[in-house]
């Protein structure tokens, strides 16, 4: 795997984050690492995505960021320039598939069957996302792809909450998991951000007993 992969590993949760407004990048990065998950995929749904991917990378250096809901090779290139270290997206395009790969970037488009998959291989990835998790059948169909694709991983994100993750995290094949519980929309507008690092470290801690 790429080290970002790695890292996205050692992670194990990677909190996905809608931005609404720039003001709340700073707050929320340093809660999130005060939390103890230095990560976030910030998804490319508000204009305030880019920038505050930007904030995040240049003022918390140790924080693994990337972009999430990266539908075009346009909105690609933006993350990338503002400092993301890997893209993913809800479903396989192949042109942005390509061209994030063409870029050295780190890409993990969604899937939700075995032609999903196969057409993921087609591009050398070994890892990919499971898109909506629980919708498209959760833990029982990540097992049921898993086994004709013996070195796929997944990150299963999608109705991932604190009462299901222990399942999902249980599977060794499971990358790590996308969640947005400890990031909740109302927390971040609120500016409730002692509440989301509380939350952050309850998520850290409930994944390192199931991985540790």
């Amino acid at each position: 795997m790429s080290d970002v992969l790695e890292k996205i590993k050692k992670t194990v949760i990677v909190p996905v984050v809608l931005l609404e407004d720039v003001k709340d990048a700073r707050p929320l990065a340093k809660a999130l690492c005060d939390g103890g998950l230095p990560c976030a995929e910030v998804t490319f749904r508000t204009e305030a995505a880019e920038e505050g991917i930007r904030i995040m990378t240049e003022e918390f250096p140790k924080m693994l960021v990337g972009a999430g809901t990266v539908l075009t090779t346009e909105q690609a290139d933006r993350a990338m320039a503002a400092g993301a270290e890997f893209i993913v997206s809800p479903g396989l395009n192949p042109r942005v598939v390509g061209h994030c790969l063409d870029k050295g970037v780190t890409m993990l488009p969604g899937t939700a069957t075995p032609s999903d998959v196969e057409r993921a291989m087609e591009f050398g990835l070994n890892a990919v996302k499971f898109f909506p998790a629980e919708a498209a059948g959760g833990l029982e169909m990540i097992r049921a792809l898993a086994a004709p694709y013996v070195r796929m991983r997944f990150m299963p994100t999608g109705g991932i909450n604190e009462k299901n993750i222990g399942s999902y995290l249980e599977f060794p094949r499971v990358l790590a998991c996308g969640g947005s519980w400890m990031v909740k929309g109302e927390l971040i507008r609120a500016g409730k951000f002692d509440e989301i690092q509380e939350l952050t470290k309850r998520a850290v801690e409930l994944a390192r007993q199931i991985r540790n």
